[in-house]
């Protein structure tokens, strides 16, 4: 049974042997008698606006008698009897299903063989505040939920857009996740749109449970050698909305309080909200900060452990970073012992309670560091700059760059400890390639060169009148 019948028993039977009516307790059919006719009413306990429900029967319960035009027309019925604004008819029971399972209110009755989905869902939402990892000192401190309408809405606030088109389409044969797909008309590249659409409509898979992350590893496999992200993510309705502005996609999926911004270039993983909440002036300095600060946690632990392995390469005036004494540990394992520790001290302070994590992070650092110090370990020198690149990491507002940045660092000291000053030469190649072959115009505007697009990244330029 494919299709609802003429037989209105016979619908309710199958529909409720279909949704498990007496399985699951919060799957509920209420069963109505208004004028002439009989109806059933589906809908899942915990997804219903109970006011809008109720306003819809006390409505057909006050009908003495039936108009002509609504006995055998769905529509007429829909459009006359159902006091609501979003209803639609169907009759097809997989979509009708879908309709269900995604909280809408489904009403079949004796009159017709169509179902009128009634859209009244209301799902459990936080409230939408700023994201914990992308705050700003200045501008508004509201931030995505995972509602999808709410965060549309949120971005239609911002732009107020004739040519913003948010797209519906339903992935995951088990999930059916609504993912919205949000562009600007004639300012998006009506190419990669096209490609994102046929990607999004081919996308053949059980579940989008993990949202994003599963929607990306889908669009974009990439080969597991390659750490460096394909995909910027935001959490902030007002930097999704200036990126749809720049001629960006969105992808926005339920159950996510994030929005996939696509396509996206390396250099564009600099970028932060607050850049632009100050003066063109400090955010200029805050972006080439971060910049540099970026080239150091890649490059500073691997040319000092070659330095202090190879003296004869260190200047006179360098003369202070080398270390004397001899430890029983060689320093390469030292280094990469304290990386292994620090990434240890970050998750054991994720699963630490809120209240006691930071406490956990700075004592933990101080009484591992200073007894691996004093019991000559671990050099001082090694904490210091294990340190440093330790809270360097934190510049990057994207966790999956960090990440990157901290496998290059890794690769570079396996190939410095192995082949000296050619293994630092080669690392550097490799690190270059795996950028350069990461995606399409992953260097832009460096590669293809765009001299604007280039100085707008680096600096943050005054907004100049139209």
């Amino acid at each position: 049974m494919e299709k609802l019948c003429s037989d209105f028993d016979r619908n309710v039977d199958y529909l409720d042997e279909y949704f498990g009516i007496n399985k699951s307790f919060d799957i509920v059919r209420k069963n109505i008698i208004f004028a002439s006719a009989e109806a059933a009413v589906y809908f899942i306990d915990g997804f219903l606006k109970d006011s809008s429900i109720e306003r819809i029967l006390n409505f057909m319960l006050s009908q003495k008698t039936l108009p002509d035009a609504v006995q055998n027309s769905a529509e007429n019925f829909a459009s006359m009897l159902i006091p609501y604004a979003e209803c639609d008819i169907e009759n097809d029971i997989s979509k009708i299903t879908t309709a269900l399972l995604s909280g809408a209110a489904v009403i079949i009755t004796n009159l017709f063989d169509y179902a009128i989905i009634a859209d009244t869902r209301s799902y459990p939402v936080r409230s939408i505040k700023e994201p914990e990892n992308d705050r700003v000192l200045r501008g508004a401190h509201v931030g995505f939920v995972e509602t999808l309408i709410f965060n549309t809405a949120l971005i239609r606030r911002h732009v107020r857009n004739k040519d913003l088109r948010i797209e519906l389409l339903r992935i995951g044969e088990d999930t059916k996740t609504d993912v919205a797909l949000c562009y600007v008309e004639g300012r998006v590249d009506q190419k990669e749109l096209n490609e994102l659409k046929n990607k999004l409509k081919n996308i053949h898979t059980r579940s989008l449970c993990m949202s994003h992350q599963s929607l990306a590893e889908i669009l974009f496999p990439k080969k597991w050698y390659n750490p460096y992200p394909k995909v910027r993510y935001t959490e902030r309705p007002d930097a999704a909305a200036a990126t749809l502005l720049e001629g960006k996609m969105l992808v926005l999926c339920d159950n996510s309080p994030a929005a996939m911004i696509l396509p996206s270039s390396l250099i564009e993983f600099i970028q932060e909200s607050d850049d632009y909440y100050f003066p063109p002036f400090t955010g200029s300095y805050l972006k080439i900060l971060r910049i540099i600060t970026a080239l150091l946690t890649v490059y500073l632990t691997p040319i000092w452990f070659l330095l202090v392995s190879s003296p004869d390469y260190i200047p006179s005036w360098l003369g202070f970073i080398k270390i004397t004494k001899e430890y029983p540990v060689p320093i390469f394992l030292q280094l990469m012992l304290t990386e292994f520790a620090i990434d240890g001290l970050k998750m054991a302070s994720l699963n630490t309670p809120d209240t006691l994590s930071n406490s956990l992070g700075i004592i933990g650092g101080l009484i591992i560091g200073d007894f691996a110090s004093t019991l000559g370990f671990i050099a001082p020198d090694v904490i210091f700059y294990m340190a440093f690149v330790a809270v360097a990491n934190y510049t990057q507002a994207s966790y999956e760059l960090g990440y990157a940045l901290k496998f290059s660092r890794l690769l570079l000291l396996i190939f410095v400890s192995l082949f000296g000053i050619y293994g630092l030469i080669c690392g550097v190649i490799l690190i270059n390639v795996a950028i350069a072959t990461s995606s399409k115009n992953y260097l832009y505007p460096l590669i293809p060169f765009d001299g604007k697009a280039l100085k707008r990244l680096i600096f943050r330029t005054r907004i100049l009148k139209k």
